[in-house]
């Protein structure tokens, strides 16, 4: 396997996709790179984060399509596209500007299938990058997946790694069920092995990262790499953690879960969202209803606070989930008697 970055790992599987179906199209700002410099040709770079790069030259402008700065344009071109027999990917530059699409995303996307009686399918991607950790301020910080989460008839994927980035993205673009595709922007950069050639991560599945017989940590996106720092600390006290990234919030692996907490008896979910109506507070509550006989402890939700994320360095290193917030979350659990 090749060790790639987060980014490249994405844009792979693009590649990939589009090269195996030629329905598959890419749509969004500045996807295929504008047409800087007097001699007016693209220059490819990809977008913001470089994530859509090379598919120009390859597919050519009918297939990756400059869109303008319109985000409920850029989702009802793919949404409508799709309904017509093609195979969208629309990129949100931000996820936070969601908001605008939400029409064409949750009242148009998501409900063909149930109103068509199955007869009608939107095989449609909606890839927004989203989180802080990058000094972007309260409007281009935010996570956004939980609102998305809670909307029937709508997939969410969200990859800690760039394996699950290719696999999880290769399985959306196949699916014929609209899919909201969540990439950290903080994540990008991360790099490690990739498998080679057509790779596949089922929706629905969670990974179980680490064993270990304590406490359940339950974790998606970047907070994962930031429970496994944590998980570094505890092992050297001799505290060990199942790690379970969720990987996709809709639908949710119900019973990897249950499986872990019944288990260990003790629990954190990790989440970035603020936390009220957060994944964490619904993973919570599944628990609270679904197992709430095996907990040893209370439940500990470890979650960016109820505020806007701030622009300085300082104050949105605080507002982000820390390894020594989870650190200190799962001693509690553990120490409950």
């Amino acid at each position: 396997m090749a060790i790639k970055s987060y980014r490249d790992a994405l844009n792979e599987a693009m590649h990939r996709e589009m090269e195996r179906d030629a329905r598959v199209f890419v749509c969004g700002e500045d996807v295929s790179g504008g047409a800087g410099g007097t001699s007016g040709e693209r220059e490819a770079s990809g977008g913001i984060f470089g994530v859509t790069a090379g598919l120009l030259p390859r597919f050519g402008e009918g297939r990756v399509i400059d869109t303008p700065i319109s985000e409920n344009a850029i989702v009802g071109l793919a949404v409508g596209a799709s309904l017509a027999g093609k195979r969208g990917i629309a990129e949100i530059m931000f996820a936070d500007f969601l908001g605008l699409a939400l029409d064409q995303t949750m009242n148009q996307a998501a409900k063909f299938r149930y109103m068509s009686g199955g007869k009608a399918t939107c095989p449609v991607v909606i890839r927004a990058p989203y989180g802080a950790g990058m000094n972007m301020a309260a409007q281009h910080s935010q996570t956004m997946y939980q609102i998305i989460t809670s909307v029937p008839g709508l997939k969410v994927a969200m990859p800690s790694n760039p394996a699950d980035a290719k696999g999880l993205l290769a399985t959306a673009i196949r699916d014929d069920d609209p899919v909201v595709f969540f990439e950290h922007k903080a994540l990008y950069g991360r790099k490690g092995e990739v498998p080679d050639g057509d790779y596949l991560v089922p929706f629905g599945k969670a990974a179980i990262l680490n064993a270990g017989d304590d406490a359940t940590i339950i974790s998606m996106g970047r907070m994962v790499v930031f429970a496994e720092k944590a998980l570094e600390g505890l092992k050297a006290s001799g505290v060990n953690c199942d790690l379970i990234d969720i990987r996709t919030s809709s639908p949710l692996d119900e019973d990897a879960i249950l499986d872990s907490v019944e288990k260990t008896g003790r629990v954190v979910i990790v989440d970035e969202c603020p936390p009220r109506c957060s994944v964490a507070a619904d993973i919570g509550a599944f628990i609270a209803s679904k197992g709430f006989s095996s907990l040893r402890a209370p439940l500990e939700l470890v979650t960016a606070p109820h505020a806007p994320t701030p622009f300085a360095k300082e104050l949105e290193r605080a507002y982000v989930p820390s390894p020594a917030q989870i650190d200190a979350a799962v001693r509690r659990v553990v120490s409950y008697r």
